[in-house]
């Protein structure tokens, strides 16, 4: 699964707005709009992406 189609679901499990969630992980609140547009975040960033959805799924129970 690649890392947008990861972030999709979880924004959808969630109702988190895109906005929100880019704010949250890196400060960035385009992110995700970027995101669909074919943006791909450096190594760094999308490990701090995995380790907060990782962190957030098991919060929501998935």
């Amino acid at each position: 699964m690649t890392l947008l189609r990861r972030i999709e679901r979880y924004l959808r499990r969630s109702r988190t707005p895109p906005t929100r969630f880019g704010r949250e992980v890196l400060r960035d609140p385009r992110l995700v709009h970027d995101m669909r547009r074919g943006r791909e975040p450096r190594l760094r960033n999308a490990a701090r992406i995995v380790a907060y959805l990782d962190a957030a799924e098991r919060e929501l129970g998935q």
